[in-house]
């Protein structure tokens, strides 16, 4: 039985996190199915059908061209754990397309205080608020992809050959090369005393990306389906002294962080690939 951590950084924030082992091999195979049965206990995996663009995007944060007209957005998040677990606070939700050359991922995340603090790429950016990306091409449960964003559009990206409870390390050295982030702000980042009210984050994530997974083909093939989830990490926030800082218990330690996921996990851990959701890769959407 896997471990249920009310706080995922006993999961993330292990030595593993910052070693720098694996190489990633070069070639693909033909695709696999991801499996259509939820593992027992687990919870059932949302879908999301993702159209193909049919207009150019530019990645700029503001996710208003024509081509996002054809992408519906998504349930709102929940719980990781999933029912039974206070709703969040704040909404988020994401939207999905795709051509021949990227992956594009759009969220909408609501934030009455923007605050941030890491700008150096590869760094733990979940010790901020973020937005994280989690994509297992071949449905295998191994060799998967993490991407985490913070409000500052700073990047950490992650390839990981297996799970953590299967002695998993992550590669830290991987990089995306080609990766377009940007993130837009509805209010003032750190800044006290005024009223925010939301992000947004919008991604183009070449294929090319993905093309060491495994069994899978890229670009993807319409009616492809991949494993794939989305989290928000959500920190309580006080002021001092004129700037922010993550609200604490009487003892002065930080109080945990929520944890907001599109497809719930049913445990306090993300790296369970066979517990997220699935998008399908769908045909040319109609020009609207």
């Amino acid at each position: 039985m896997l471990p249920s951590f009310r706080s995922p950084d006993l999961v993330r924030s292990t030595p593993f996190a910052r070693t720098l082992l694996v190489t990633l091999l070069a070639g693909c195979s033909t695709p696999r199915a991801v499996p259509s049965v939820v593992p027992v206990g687990g919870p059932r995996a949302l879908r999301y059908v993702a159209n193909r663009a049919t207009n150019p995007i530019t990645i700029d944060g503001r996710i208003d061209e024509k081509a996002w007209a054809l992408a519906p957005w998504s349930e709102d998040f929940v719980d990781i754990e999933g029912a039974g677990r206070p709703a969040p606070r704040f909404r988020t939700r994401v939207r999905m397309l795709w051509d021949d050359q990227f992956w594009y991922v759009a969220a909408e995340l609501e934030e009455p205080e923007l605050w941030a603090t890491v700008r150096v790429r590869d760094s733990v950016i979940f010790r901020d608020n973020d937005f994280e990306l989690f994509v297992d091409p071949s449905g295998t449960s191994h060799r998967y992809f993490e991407v985490e964003v913070n409000q500052f559009a700073t990047v950490w990206d992650l390839f990981l050959p297996k799970p953590y409870s299967e002695g998993g390390h992550a590669v830290n050295a991987w990089n995306i090369t080609g990766l377009k982030v940007a993130v837009a702000l509805d209010g003032t980042i750190n800044h006290v005393g005024d009223r925010d009210r939301g992000w947004k984050v919008e991604m183009a994530i070449p294929w090319e990306a993905f093309a060491d997974s495994g069994h899978n083909i890229v670009p993807p093939r319409a009616g492809d389906r991949w494993r794939v989830n989305f989290s928000r990490v959500e920190w309580q926030v006080d002021t001092t002294g004129g700037v922010y800082a993550k609200r604490r218990d009487r003892t002065g330690r930080a109080l945990p962080e929520d944890n907001w996921v599109w497809s719930p996990q049913g445990v306090i851990n993300m790296h369970v690939p066979a517990y997220w959701g699935v998008v399908q890769f769908g045909p040319k959407a109609p020009t609207p």
